[in-house]
């Protein structure tokens, strides 16, 4: 076996860990494996076998070819068909901006059907958000004052408190981009 194989599998199996916000613990628990294999194989001295290699590349939703490559550019389009969404409030439609999870953010595409509305969830104290709008123009409601956004600007505003969404637009639809950038719990 090329030596450089076990190298590029810790490297790899790490990375793809980390982007995917998993613990060795978790990614062992997903994989049916124990945690002291991951960690074996992260050290870059495991030898493992076919059925845990397939086990693991399964748990991190990723081809065994991505775990045991050499480095190159980690390039990936993702379809329209496969990005999920999800209806929300009343007329506004979320997909996440990115497919892959970014640590301690939440980055959120948002269309708006005309007339439509979303209450916001509030957030821990010291998070953050940003609304930027990109066609049209939402009207934000942040701890009750009213803010009206049109397409080219951007609304900053602390995520702990109420606030909610509306497409004043009886006629057309709005979109915008949801940037919340989380506090962290005991801080």
């Amino acid at each position: 076996m090329d030596k450089s194989v076990p190298a590029h599998l810790a490297r790899n199996l790490l990375s793809l860990r980390q982007v995917r916000s998993l613990t060795q613990e978790a990614l062992a628990k997903t994989a049916g494996v124990p945690r002291s294999t991951i960690a074996n194989l992260e050290s870059g001295e495991g030898n493992p076998s076919l059925a845990v290699l397939v086990k693991v590349a399964g748990a991190l939703g990723a081809p065994i070819d991505e775990l045991l490559a050499a480095p190159r550019a980690k390039v990936r389009k993702w379809a329209a068909k496969d990005l999920s969404s999800r209806s929300r409030g009343r007329g506004v439609t979320t997909r996440p901006l990115v497919p892959e999870p970014v640590p301690e953010e939440i980055l959120e595409l948002m269309q708006f059907e005309p007339d439509a509305a979303l209450g916001g969830t509030p957030h821990l104290p010291g998070t953050r958000e940003f609304f930027s709008c990109l066609e049209g123009a939402v009207t934000i409601y942040v701890a009750g004052e009213r803010y009206d956004v049109r397409a080219g600007e951007v609304l900053a505003f602390p995520g702990n408190v109420a606030h909610s969404y509306r497409n004043m637009d009886k006629d057309g639809r709005a979109l915008g981009v949801s940037v919340v950038v989380l506090a962290k719990a005991g801080v």
